[in-house]
C-alpha cells in the first residue's frame, strides 16, 4: 500500500470514524458500526467495502455477523499513523458520542443471539 492510497482511504470522515473505532475496539461487526456512527447500514457497508478494497481492513464472517478489523499486514509505517489518528480523535466530542452509542447498543453480537 502506498502512502497516497492509505491517506486517500482515510480522507473521508465516515471512513476515518470507522477506522478509529476499529483501532480502539479491535474488531466490530457492521451492526455495531451502524449503531455507533448513527448512520444507515448501506452507507456503513459501502465505506467498509472501500476500506477493505484498499487493503486497510479485513473482514471475517462469524455466524450471521461480518466483522471488520485493521489489516495486521499493513506496512509498518501505517500503524503509528493509525495510533496517532486515534489519539487525535479521543478528545473529540464526536468520537465520545460514537463510543457512547456503541456501549449503549442493546443487541451487541457478543451479548445476544442476533442484532
Amino acid at each position: 500500500m502506498s502512502p497516497a492510497l492509505f491517506f486517500k482511504c482515510l480522507s473521508d470522515d465516515t471512513r476515518l470514524r470507522c477506522v478509529t473505532l476499529l483501532q480502539k475496539q479491535g474488531k466490530l461487526c457492521v451492526c455495531e458500526l451502524t449503531a455507533a456512527l448513527d448512520l444507515s447500514q448501506p452507507k456503513i457497508s459501502r465505506h467498509l467495502a472501500s476500506l477493505r478494497q484498499c487493503g486497510l481492513l479485513l473482514d471475517s464472517r462469524e455466524g450471521q455477523w461480518v466483522y471488520y478489523q485493521i489489516n495486521p499486514k499493513l506496512p509498518d509505517w501505517a500503524f503509528p499513523i493509525l495510533q496517532n489518528a486515534l489519539a487525535a480523535v479521543e478528545n473529540d466530542p464526536l468520537f465520545h458520542q460514537d463510543m457512547e452509542r456503541l456501549h449503549n447498543m442493546e443487541c451487541r453480537p457478543e451479548m445476544v443471539a442476533g442484532c
